[in-house]
């Protein structure tokens, strides 16, 4: 069997999971929060007018995305992304992501797929930001995961274009003409007098599609530039603090053909190729990588 064989092999059975990691630390950590905004509810303080306020409100003012003129925070960016504003938006937002978002983990492996999805939820709450004043006028405090969960309806739609979703449990539609509806709609919503952020869901569907754009016709990472970047920052500041430093040595007439480095353990080749299997390729390492094309090269 082939390393390209190998890799290309069916996973339903061996490493497919219907709660993958980051789906799953997401819908506890969504379920968590959205208990204790309900229990903050519960509670009111006294302003220096007079006034009582829930104590829900105090969360709301600091971690929901708040208009540019009303208190916005720069990570509130991030934040909102996991308050909701009632049980059926909550609900609703977590049958969406398990529906969609499990197999993109499982294709991608969780970190490409937390990466995307938190990016895809920023530039949501970016449009909200720039482009609500303009289009809907007067703007309050933006909560949810919607953002973020239409970038993943994008990247289901593009990737899995044909893929039945039964509508009412009974009625299969494309994914691709299904989605592409749902976007439609959030399109001609735009200033309705609704309290949905529909140019919020606008901006992460966007930014789904020129994220899978760039990777496909550039051939070019995002999740790795994103990685990188935040790796540099790391040891940028790691080596402004510490002076001692690990020192290799190598003799300069060593042969290269004997350096353990270039040997390839099939051993190691198969651990790596089950891990592509469970987690994806992008839960790989960069020595892993680099043993896997040398392992590819030598076919």
């Amino acid at each position: 069997m082939s390393l390209r064989d190998r890799y290309y092999r069916p996973s339903f059975f061996g490493g497919f999971s219907f709660f993958p990691p980051i789906i799953k630390f997401l819908m506890i950590t969504n379920a968590i929060i959205f208990i204790i905004q309900l229990f903050f509810g519960q509670f009111y303080y006294t302003d220096e007018f007079g006034s009582q306020h829930s104590l829900e409100n105090l969360i709301l003012k600091y971690f929901a995305l708040m208009p540019i003129s009303s208190g916005f925070l720069p990570w509130q960016l991030i934040t909102f992304q996991f308050l909701h504003g009632n049980f059926s938006h909550i609900l609703f937002n977590m049958l969406y992501l398990w529906m969609f978002g499990t197999e993109l983990e499982n294709l991608w492996g969780s970190k490409k797929f937390l990466i995307y999805y938190l990016t895809c939820g920023i530039v949501a709450g970016l449009t909200q930001l720039f482009l609500a004043p303009i289009f809907e006028g007067n703007v309050a405090p933006t909560v949810g995961a919607s953002g973020g969960i239409y970038g993943l309806l994008m990247a289901y739609a593009i990737l899995f274009p044909r893929r039945p979703i039964y509508l009412y449990f009974f009625i299969p539609i494309p994914a691709m003409y299904l989605i592409g509806f749902l976007i439609l709609i959030e399109l001609f919503s735009v200033g309705d007098l609704s309290l949905t952020a529909h140019l919020a869901h606008i901006g992460g569907a966007f930014c789904g599609l020129i994220y899978l754009m760039i990777e496909k016709y550039f051939n070019f990472s995002l999740d790795d530039l994103i990685i990188n970047l935040f790796s540099k920052r790391k040891t940028r500041y790691e080596s402004k603090y510490n002076n001692i430093y690990d020192v290799e040595y190598y003799d300069i007439e060593e042969s290269q053909s004997t350096h353990p480095s270039d040997e390839i353990d099939q051993t190691e080749v198969d651990r790596i190729l089950d891990k592509i299997s469970k987690y994806g390729y992008q839960s790989l390492t960069y020595e892993e990588k680099r043993i896997l094309e040398e392992a590819s090269k030598k076919l």
